[in-house]
């Protein structure tokens, strides 16, 4: 049997330093869901290892489905780093439109075009000597690609319309829920810039392969809630216990979260049993899908499969699915084009 893994600073006690003790509801400066809570193997490892990039600027890739904790990650790292006292920047890099990456990244100077009326800062020069986070990296358009690679290289760019040379001094965390190997094979993301962000690659595994870590989750979310609310404190029956524990959670973490959210505003019982749960994770639909994924599968078959599943046993709602799978509902209606489900 192998040995189980331990990380410097676990026999001391110091293990998630500055972020398992914090308010995982409200963290930093703007409300975040603790999704990295767990005692499995997986997770300690995932934390283990951004406790120990977090002492260098090098640049990593965290990698994992949606609602995983790629952004939890990503706000550990700077916690934990001699930058946690500057700007942690975030860019959705999905909600760039391709005409907008390089002035929102880099800024613009008054008269660069016809509505820029005064020097707006971008966002490399907002996290200047901090963190910027480029979110969803897989979806930039080609052209903010090669813009970012120019930057990653020389730590200096122009603004919009600018002459000045910025030099910058940014440490840059990119996540991803996609296979960037397979974009890059299939000419929709630059190899060169790939392997500038994988220089330390965190690959946070989806919550269907840590089911050890789902009843803590549970009593955490339920405590959290029920003070957030100002209810009474709230337990799952034995057998609503084991129904969660059953369900694969294709929305991850942030999925578990809301349905646990969901309980605390719909029910006043302070035991809950499977019936008060969401309709989906009783009877038999949650033995039926906790076979659904196989290993083998592709991450697009794969990602194909929880989106089709969330919206037939989940909820037919596309906005209630986003949240649930964690992601836009601008994103979802991407993918679902992207899929031919769009008019299913």
């Amino acid at each position: 049997m192998p040995e189980p893994f331990t990380c410097p600073g676990a026999a001391n006690g110091s293990f998630g330093r500055g972020f398992a003790g914090e308010d995982p509801i409200r963290s930093s400066d703007r409300a975040v869901p603790s999704l990295l809570l767990g005692k499995s193997e997986a997770v300690r490892r995932v934390a283990c290892l951004a406790e120990e990039v977090a002492l260098s600027d090098v640049t990593v890739l965290i990698e994992g489905e949606s609602g995983t904790g790629k952004e939890i990650v990503a706000r550990m790292i700077h916690r934990l780093s001699a930058r946690a006292k500057k700007p942690f920047i975030f860019v959705n890099c999905a909600a760039l439109p391709e005409q907008l990456v390089e002035a929102e990244l880099f800024g613009y100077v008054k008269g660069a075009f016809t509505d820029a009326r005064f020097n707006k800062p971008g966002r490399f020069l907002l996290a200047d000597r901090g963190t910027l986070f480029l979110d969803e990296i897989g979806d930039m358009p080609m052209k903010g690609q090669g813009d970012l690679l120019r930057v990653l290289e020389d730590g200096a760019f122009r603004m919009v319309g600018g002459t000045d040379l910025i030099q910058v001094d940014v440490r840059v965390l990119a996540a991803t829920n996609k296979r960037l190997e397979e974009l890059v094979g299939a000419g929709r993301f630059r190899e060169d810039l790939f392997y500038r962000l994988k220089v330390i690659p965190i690959v946070i595994p989806p919550l269907r392969e840590r089911s050890e870590d789902i009843p803590v989750l549970l009593e955490h979310f339920l405590d959290r809630f029920c003070a957030r609310y100002g209810r009474a404190p709230s337990r799952l029956s034995a057998e609503a216990m084991e129904a969660c524990a059953r369900f694969p959670w294709p929305g991850n973490v942030r999925q578990l979260r809301n349905a646990m959210e969901w309980l605390m505003v719909t029910t006043a019982k302070t035991t809950i049993g499977v019936p008060e749960l969401p309709t989906y994770l009783h009877g038999p639909a949650v033995r039926a899908r906790s076979t659904s994924l196989r290993p083998g599968m592709t991450l697009e078959e794969a990602e194909r499969l929880l989106i089709e599943e969330t919206l037939r046993h989940a909820t037919s709602n596309r906005a209630q699915a986003a949240r649930l799978l964690g992601i836009s509902r601008r994103s979802l209606q991407y993918k679902l084009r992207r899929m031919g489900l769009a008019a299913k």
